[in-house]
């Protein structure tokens, strides 16, 4: 547990000020996650644990801000001389944290890397319009492109890896070396990661003297932990129970506030029975958003419309996904061929019945009601459906990932561009397009967004994508994602909390 001094928060969504706390005691501070990181190598990260504490481990070439602006990290200045090229001048003398130089060339590696398709590194589409990354000197990096990139700043914060360990045969995924603020000491697997400072770090150093991130998958008991002071710092996800419960504790600061992130239902297109849009629009049709997102969510999220975030400046109000309406849905199945022609309840065709698996995993509460909610209506309109709970290395790398699914139901985070949510995911064989969508029309969209080099015109670009999108329906979006984050006034220094959910913040960092 932390040492025992005050702290103040403020929490903005566009940008949150930071005053370090005068205060010579050093701490430890304990921060609870959901599920453990599946690696600690930033080019495969897949989850968001994974992403959390990675961030706090490397540093990328810039990092971005709570109002999304790419502020120099390693990189300290850099120039677009022309629309398909970026130079990067890296800082003088940095280091990573086994004290080794870090130059150009790890940089250089770091992408190359990601852009082998043989790596697998599950990003790689956001880097792909890269045709080049070149060393000009030890400290200067250019990057050439195939075309305009206009998101290409906003990925530049994934971390820099060192070339001549990874190289050397040095496991990062399981012993990172970054030259981040923190630097690795240990992991024990499916329990708890512990940081250090990292004192090469070229930055402002961290106000912790240690950081420990402790998986405790189950939500309630999360909260449990962080109530009995066994941790400093909780994000989401968290019950809606839990978080009114901890908004009302005066021990405890708290943040809440709209996030970057979306949950939603993954379809499987390449599935013979999800094969069809009008299909997907009467399964759509039968999810009760307001009812999720009212009662089971409690109005921490909000009802979704389409697929781009509301903040977004690509957001239109007008773009409309299908909303709850069983007989609606009804009339779609009809028109597909399904009825009730035994007099059962359950429609059927060709002599089988209707029968689809809905699943999600079982660390977040949420989503295991939200799916047992959709389950029910599903059946009350003639729908066999079945529910399929596991734990998220099980649903997401065992069956997800491998487009073994029917109706998944899951979360995005971290969608700082449109691109984010879009392009790698929904463009014919994107490398996380686990629902095997694609469409021509859509692909030649996405591609015009990313390549734009104004913003009306990607704007323009993303929602006649979306259009499509919401009524092809790959995704059903069923809402858009609260932030929330829970910290102990005992802390030493003062906590800052982002929409992103990343953790610079919780260690007396300015984001």
């Amino acid at each position: 547990m932390s040492k025992a001094l005050s702290i103040t928060a403020a929490a903005l969504l566009a940008g949150l000020s930071f005053t370090a706390l005068n205060s010579a005691q050093a701490a430890t501070i304990t921060i609870g996650t959901d599920v453990d990181a599946g690696t600690l190598d930033p080019r495969l990260a897949r989850d968001t644990t994974a992403y959390r504490v990675a961030d706090l481990i490397y540093s990328g070439l810039v990092h971005l801000t709570p109002s999304l602006e790419s502020k120099p990290d390693l990189a300290e200045s850099w120039e677009n001389p022309n629309p398909t090229t970026w130079v990067f001048k890296l800082r003088p003398n940095l280091k990573f944290s086994d004290g080794s130089p870090l130059t150009s060339a790890d940089v250089v590696f770091t992408f190359s890397t990601i852009l082998n398709k043989d790596f697998n590194a599950p990003q790689r589409a956001l880097y792909t319009p890269i045709s080049a990354v070149e060393a000009i000197d030890a400290q200067t990096v250019k990057f050439t492109l195939s075309a305009p990139y206009a998101p290409l700043l906003s990925y530049l914060d994934i971390g820099i890896v060192p070339k001549a360990l990874v190289e050397g045969g040095t496991d990062i995924a399981l012993k990172p070396v970054g030259a981040g603020p923190m630097k690795f000491t240990s992991w024990t697997r499916g329990s708890a990661i512990e940081l250090a400072p990292n004192p090469g770090y070229w930055g402002e150093k961290s106000k912790a003297d240690k950081v420990v991130v402790k998986i405790i998958g189950d939500g309630s008991a999360r909260a449990q932990a962080f109530e009995a002071g066994d941790l400093d710092v909780i994000q989401s996800p968290l019950a809606p129970q839990d978080i009114k419960r901890l908004q009302a504790d005066k021990r405890f600061g708290a943040v809440v506030q709209p996030g970057l992130g979306v949950t939603y239902i993954n379809f499987n297109t390449k599935d013979p029975l999800l094969s069809s849009p009008k299909m997907r629009q009467a399964f759509s049709m039968l999810i009760d958003q307001k009812t999720i997102v009212n009662d089971i969510f409690q109005g921490v999220d909000a009802v979704a419309s389409s697929i781009i975030l509301p903040s977004s400046w690509a957001y239109s109000k007008d773009i409309k996904q299908p909303s709850f309406d069983i007989d609606g849905a009804k009339k779609l199945f009809k028109e597909e061929g399904w009825a009730d022609t035994n007099g059962d309840g359950i429609l059927d065709k060709g002599g089988k019945p209707l029968t689809i698996v809905l699943s999600t995993h079982s660390e977040d509460s949420n989503r295991v009601q939200t799916i047992e909610f959709m389950q029910a209506n599903f059946q009350a309109a003639g729908v066999e459906a079945k529910t399929q709970i596991s734990d998220w290395p099980s649903f997401s790398t065992n069956y997800v990932q491998k487009s073994q699914h029917q109706i998944a139901l899951l979360g995005w985070l971290n969608i700082v561009d449109p691109d984010r949510l879009l392009f790698a995911q929904l463009t014919t064989g994107g490398s996380t397009n686990w629902g095997g969508y694609s469409n021509p029309a859509v692909d030649d969209l996405l591609k015009q967004g990313r390549s734009a080099t104004s913003q009306p015109d990607r704007a323009a670009a993303y929602q006649k994508a979306a259009t499509i999108l919401a009524s092809d329906l790959p995704y059903y979006i069923v809402s858009y994602q609260g932030y929330q984050l829970f910290y102990s006034k005992k802390l030493p220094f003062q906590v800052q909390a982002t929409s992103r959910g990343n953790m610079r913040g919780l260690i007396g960092l300015k984001d």
